[in-house]
């Protein structure tokens, strides 16, 4: 018996509950038994799909004349002579997060880091965005802005500037897709989580963002239990078959838009187009948290955070959107 063999397994667990990183753990399950059977007993996990999913970039190919030369000879003496080329691997399905965390039995905070955000905008613009999930959207805000400069010279849009109706329109689409995008991407991401959600009842808390940060997904507790709970009544009527879809579908929406043409932050940073948006399903009447709901989600980021303090300073416009 070693030293190690000594420390209580509850020791171990919270070592183990420090490294987080689920590819980790299960390299540590195979060190042996007792490390087989302590590292699934984590209740704190990182999920890296792009790590465990072998996402990896492959290594570019030479793009010399020669390179170039060589490659297009063999491809024609395999398009010629196939009799002699080996036939191709078939590739390996990707596992999903339910599959890959299928051991572990203890899970209550669940990090799930994307490889890369879904948002496919025009140069220089951003979005970034944070939803609350349950059985389908609780709650997004969402900010963006077409371009970020450094300025000190630029002047702000006043408060209660007017535009003109061609560019309130034509500003209004941009935010529209924006929003749309933004819906579309914490959809897909509660979609891809499904499985996992009901496979492990014993979440408290589950976050889903990306490794560019452009977008996060939550579900609580509660959320997670409501979503659970429904879909075994769809289970149990048989529509499950019915409902074949790549995401979750985005409910009927409110949509509480605030927007300023030039926004200039203490920074010195100009925000072209600096738009907020705090998103609710139409069933809730109420938007008097707004500030509340785009505090708590870009508290933590200073500029996106400054600009959500600006802009719920600015006129509100409540748009209606139809399920999608």
């Amino acid at each position: 018996m070693d030293a190690f063999d000594a420390i209580p397994n509850h020791v171990v667990i919270d070592i183990l509950n420090k490294v987080g990183d689920v590819k980790t753990l299960i390299r540590c399950r195979s060190v042996s038994k007792r490390f087989n059977s302590l590292a699934t007993q984590s209740d704190s996990l990182l999920l890296q799909l792009d790590q465990i999913l072998g996402n990896t970039e492959s290594e570019p190919e030479a793009n010399t004349p020669v390179a170039s030369f060589f490659r297009s000879f063999f491809k024609s003496i395999n398009r010629f002579l196939p009799i002699f080329s080996r036939s191709a691997k078939p590739a390996e399905t990707p596992k999903t997060p339910a599959q890959i965390l299928a051991g572990f039995n203890r899970i209550r905070n669940l990090d799930v880091e994307l490889y890369g955000g879904d948002a496919n905008l025009e140069k220089g613009a951003a979005v970034k965005w944070k939803a609350e999930f349950g059985e389908t959207l609780k709650s997004s805000v969402i900010v963006a802005f077409r371009s970020a400069t450094v300025n000190a010279s630029a002047t702000e849009s006043p408060i209660n500037a007017v535009e003109t109706d061609s560019e309130f329109v034509c500003g209004l689409k941009t935010r529209v897709v924006w929003t749309i995008n933004a819906l579309m991407a914490a959809s897909t991401r509660h979609h891809l989580m499904r499985d996992l959600v009901k496979e492990h009842k014993e979440m408290e808390k589950l976050t889903v963002r990306d490794r560019e940060e452009e977008g996060t997904v939550v579900m609580n507790a509660a959320g997670m239990k409501e979503y659970r709970e429904t879909e075994a009544r769809v289970d149990e009527k048989g529509l499950g078959l019915e409902r074949v879809r790549e995401r979750t579908e985005v409910p009927n929406v409110r949509m509480s838009m605030r927007h300023a043409p030039l926004l200039k932050l203490k920074s010195g940073i100009c925000l072209e187009a600096a738009t907020l948006v705090v998103v609710r399903p139409s069933c809730v009447t109420s938007d008097d948290n707004d500030a509340e709901l785009a505090m708590e989600a870009f508290a933590a980021d200073c500029m996106y955070g400054e600009a959500v303090t600006a802009l719920l300073k600015r006129r509100r416009n409540v748009l209606e959107m139809n399920s999608f």
